[in-house]
């Protein structure tokens, strides 16, 4: 007879988590699937620049560009005119566009890691729907200058408003460690305010065409004033997530796993849903409403990068800037000299991108 035979150091023990070891072990992406993201982000944002009615050289572009750094002086061979297109019309456009870009996709994949649910975008606890109604309260009751300068400020405190009675609605039912009770919720509060939204709208039907223009989305009033107001939500909102990828890999493996690990999963929760939703709300209070940019960046970078939240996160800000930018050209140049909404070319790309992920969900989770 041979006594017991002791335990391998590495051998799984009950309760110990061990399923989730080879989550937690460091990822890196594909230098070539890095490379690529940062190229393309680049390639875009100079053809984003040169691209228009008034058509800019790429050397010059670049030129001008160097002559913005302090200490470089360089004569780009642009006129004064050229000059005050690019750095007043262009430049702000496609730095407003890259920025909504990386926060939609950010807090998609954000939304996607804390529900465990890859059709999770960042519309989900009725953000959209709040800053829906708000924007549409501003239009209705605003008057002159004042309605343009009051619209942003309500969509944002409407998009949190939403956030917020998702939140209580769902916690006063089975608490917040339900992810499906949260979810259940903002459909619930987001069918609520749309209801008083379309209310509103046939109340008010001479203002319906400028709140359907919101609606669908614009970068077309980018100005470096946008782009300071929603810079301090969005880093803020960038770095919480950041801070947080390590335990949405660990979220991935199950609650009670995730448990066991000593993760506090509600506040993990709730504090990634706060911070998506922050970056969401200021996202949608000075573009409007673009949808699936949530849904598609982080599932591509899923796909070509791995499943670890450590990749996805960084590389879905850079993915999303590039085709929010890229979303926007076409969007200013398919119908030239007309100018389609963004929102109507993210949803071309996006519902058939959807269909194809809703099919494919067990494979993607």
């Amino acid at each position: 007879m041979t006594g017991p035979r002791s335990r391998p150091a590495d051998a799984p023990t009950p309760g110990s988590g061990a399923s989730a070891r080879p989550l937690l072990r460091a990822t890196r992406a594909h230098p070539a699937v890095v490379l690529g993201a940062v190229a393309g982000l680049v390639v875009v944002v100079l053809a984003g620049t040169m691209i228009g009615a008034a058509e800019l050289g790429a050397m010059a572009v670049a030129r001008e560009l160097l002559s913005g750094i302090p200490g470089i002086e360089v004569d780009s061979g642009l006129s004064e005119r050229q000059q005050a297109i690019l750095w007043q019309l262009r430049l702000p456009r496609v730095a407003l566009g890259a920025l909504v870009g990386a926060v939609l996709a950010i807090s998609g994949a954000a939304y996607q890691g804390v529900f465990r649910n890859p059709l999770a975008d960042p519309y989900l606890l009725g953000v959209a729907a709040g800053a829906g109604l708000g924007a549409t309260i501003a239009v209705v009751y605003g008057t002159g200058s004042l309605a343009g300068v009051v619209v942003p400020v309500l969509a944002f405190v409407g998009a949190l408003v939403g956030v917020g009675l998702t939140y209580v609605l769902g916690r006063a039912v089975t608490g917040v460690r339900s992810a499906t009770t949260l979810i259940l919720a903002g459909v619930a509060v987001a069918a609520f305010l749309t209801a008083i939204q379309t209310y509103l709208q046939q109340q008010n039907a001479d203002v319906l065409r400028e709140v359907w223009t919101w609606i669908l989305g614009s970068l077309t009033r980018a100005s470096w004033g946008q782009i300071g107001l929603l810079l301090p939500y969005t880093a803020v909102s960038v770095l919480v997530i950041l801070l947080h990828r390590r335990l949405l890999d660990v979220l991935a493996v199950g609650e009670e796993e995730a448990r066991t690990l000593g993760v506090r999963t509600g506040q993990v929760r709730l504090t990634v849903i706060i911070a998506a939703s922050l970056g969401t709300a200021a996202a949608v209070a000075v573009s409007g409403l673009i949808g699936f940019v949530g849904i598609i960046v982080p599932h591509t970078v899923r796909l070509l990068a791995g499943t670890s939240y450590r990749v996805i996160l960084p590389l879905s800000i850079v993915a999303g800037a590039a085709f929010l930018v890229l979303a926007d050209l076409l969007a200013r140049t398919v119908a030239s000299p007309a100018e389609l909404p963004i929102g109507v070319v993210t949803a071309f790309f996006g519902a058939p991108f959807f269909a194809v992920v809703l099919r494919t969900s067990r494979r993607l989770t």
